[in-house]
């Protein structure tokens, strides 16, 4: 008797868990104890995802960003950053593999929706800021190899594939630096075109991603964007930058960062402003910070803004409301930039992911949207660039 109990218990928990709705967040990051040895990502107290609040909050897939932040350039900085990006590969790796019955890579969208089918977490690998990857096209090959689906070029600061609507002024660096995409830049365009890797043109500067919507022989995400006409800074997309983007048939994934859903005070602007004028930092080129002053400024910018009432859960849905009345509901996505300073109150952290499509519900958005909303949108733009991989280039 106790034999048979058992072994009804063992396969009970070999079981696998109950089909779920996809709910796929466009844009999250690892936290930085994924780089100790061990890390799992089934549960970890440091960060604001992992895969048991993923599954407290009904969420069922997430784009995670390979990502190490841009460093001077040395051959030094160089080859620290290449083993850092072969770490944060192998800790998205070890979200499924350390976790079968949990979770699972996703290299297809039909992936994902087996995966999510079986009541398991679709890990889906994106990158952002290539810029350790080298000065070769070809290096996409390798990423694909190891399950990169999705490459954004740039983050804060410009580097060897396109500039960022945010230059780095402690680097000193002046916007629209290289006029948007380098010949390296467009390059790589046609490379992920033909590997079916999706574009992503979140963070890219105005003719970067005017440059990539000409190039591209496929649709692109902006995987963690947000509306200018709601808070004017050049990192948001502006109503002709969304128009393009749904004229290529491209989805923009609204992103939950409490300072691009919610205008910053006067105050608090003119105190940042202040800090930069008092290190030097100016849009139009001004000093080249040491690491330690860089730390410094960092450290001091954000006392400021951390001061700032933060965003709301209805601040973050004004966006997405915005989005889909100005390009429509096929073309509009979510996003938490969680563990990279993303999240607003009631959706700051993946165990209150439920609340997102509350809210929607609460707004009059019927379950049909939502879906489109909270992954659909990403699956079909995805497979379109799979799609685009087979046709020929244009001569």
């Amino acid at each position: 008797m106790k034999h048979r109990l058992l072994a009804l218990l063992m396969l009970t928990l070999a079981a696998p868990a109950a089909a779920q709705s996809l709910r796929l967040d466009a844009h999250l990051d690892l936290p930085a104890s994924a780089d100790k040895p061990g890390w799992t990502g089934l549960s970890d107290p440091t960060s604001v995802f992992d895969l048991e609040k993923a599954h407290a909050g009904g969420l069922t897939a997430g784009s995670i960003a390979l990502f190490v932040r841009q460093g001077d350039g040395t051959p030094e900085a160089l080859a620290q950053a290449k083993q850092a990006l072969i770490t944060r590969d192998a800790a998205i790796h070890a979200i499924a593999e350390r976790n079968p019955g949990r979770a699972a890579l996703a290299l297809s969208p039909a992936d994902v929706r087996k995966i999510v089918a079986s009541g398991r977490f679709a890990v889906i690998e994106s990158m952002l800021n290539p810029w350790a990857i080298g000065s070769d096209a070809s290096a996409f090959d390798h990423w694909y190899a190891r399950g990169v689906r999705i490459v954004g070029f740039v983050h804060a600061g410009h580097n060897q594939f396109a500039d960022s609507s945010r230059p780095a002024l402690e680097r000193g660096e002046v916007a629209n630096h290289n006029g948007g995409l380098t010949p390296l830049g467009r390059q790589a365009v046609a490379r992920l075109n033909d590997l079916g890797i999706l574009i992503d043109v979140s963070q890219l500067s105005e003719n970067g991603v005017a440059q990539v919507l000409a190039l591209s022989r496929a649709p692109v995400l902006a995987s963690h964007s947000n509306i200018r006409a709601i808070v004017d800074h050049p990192r948001n997309l502006s109503d002709a930058q969304l128009d393009a983007i749904k004229a290529k048939g491209g989805v923009v994934a609204v992103n939950a960062f409490s300072a691009w859903v919610k205008a910053r005070s006067a105050a608090t602007q003119n105190q940042i402003a202040a800090l930069r004028r008092s290190y030097g930092l100016s849009e139009q080129g001004g000093a080249r910070l040491s690491p330690e002053k860089q730390k410094e400024y960092d450290h001091r910018y954000h006392e400021i803004t951390e001061r700032e009432p933060p965003g709301t859960l209805a601040d973050y849905v004004d966006s997405v409301e915005y989005a889909v009345k100005r390009i429509g509901v096929d073309h509009v996505a979510l996003s938490s930039d969680f563990n990279h300073g993303g999240g607003v109150v009631g959706w700051s952290n993946a165990a209150e992911s439920a609340n997102v499509a509350a809210e929607l519900k609460k707004r009059g958005y019927s379950d049909a949207d939502i879906a489109k909303l909270w992954g659909g949108n990403v699956l079909r733009v995805w497979q379109a660039a799979i799609d685009a991989s087979a046709k020929p280039a244009k001569s």
